[in-house]
């Protein structure tokens, strides 16, 4: 079986020729959760882009699930991120004209599911972190920290191989992002997904089975003390 997530001698630069990352290196098999560390400004953002097949390295190679996006063509980085990809956005992006079951059911939707076994496997996924009953809720009846409980149900529904998660707490207080990182963690556990976690909290990655530090050569190892 392929890794989930196999990276080999990224590079990536800015405008201005500025170097964000080279040389950068990471394999992820399933089951694997691990947190990406980092300064501001240091790319963790841009890495998250780049997996995800929305931006373009410099040279270097991305394979999601032994397949290398540089050999895809748009709509085929599309359909892979549709199948194999769940992304948590810091900043939610829960549709707000739409109920909770019909946000979650969207990457089900997208990949043809008939809307009546959507909307079921969406409840369930709701019921799995903490929303049971609120399918047919909108999202201005929600708490942040119940909207990215969404967040996290809409990005697993279709069980992705991979899941991404930019600074997935970075708007929340530290009880309720305590409480979504142990949704999240439980639910990529049950899924046998890989996931990657960028974020500046300490709370969010101690979450994680390991910690890296992304830097301008790389990622590297985060050590205790």
């Amino acid at each position: 079986m392929a890794p989930a997530l196999e990276i080999s001698g990224l590079r990536k630069s800015v405008p201005g020729g500025r170097v964000l990352f080279e040389g950068l290196q990471l394999r992820l098999e399933p089951g694997d959760f691990v947190a990406v560390m980092g300064e501001s400004g240091v790319g963790k953002s841009t890495f998250l882009n780049l997996i995800a097949g929305l931006d373009v390295a410099d040279r270097g190679e991305i394979r999601v699930g032994g397949v290398d996006l540089a050999k895809l063509d748009d709509d085929a980085r599309t359909r892979l991120r549709r199948d194999r990809i769940g992304f948590v956005f810091q900043a939610f992006h829960v549709l707000p004209h739409l109920t909770l079951g019909q946000n979650v059911a969207l990457p089900l939707a997208l990949q043809g599911a008939r809307e009546p076994g959507a909307l079921a496997k969406a409840g369930e996924m709701l019921e799995a972190v903490g929303l049971h009953g609120r399918a047919s809720d909108y999202p201005k009846q929600l708490s942040g920290g119940e909207m990215q409980r969404v967040a996290i149900a809409r990005a697993l529904v279709h069980e992705p191989a991979l899941i991404l998660a930019d600074e997935p707490t970075g708007n929340l207080d530290p009880e309720t992002a305590s409480r979504v990182l142990d949704v999240f963690a439980e639910q990529i556990r049950r899924s046998g997904a890989a996931a990657l976690l960028v974020t500046h909290s300490e709370v969010a990655a101690a979450a994680a089975h390991r910690t890296l530090v992304l830097g301008r050569s790389g990622l590297t190892a985060r050590h205790a003390g």
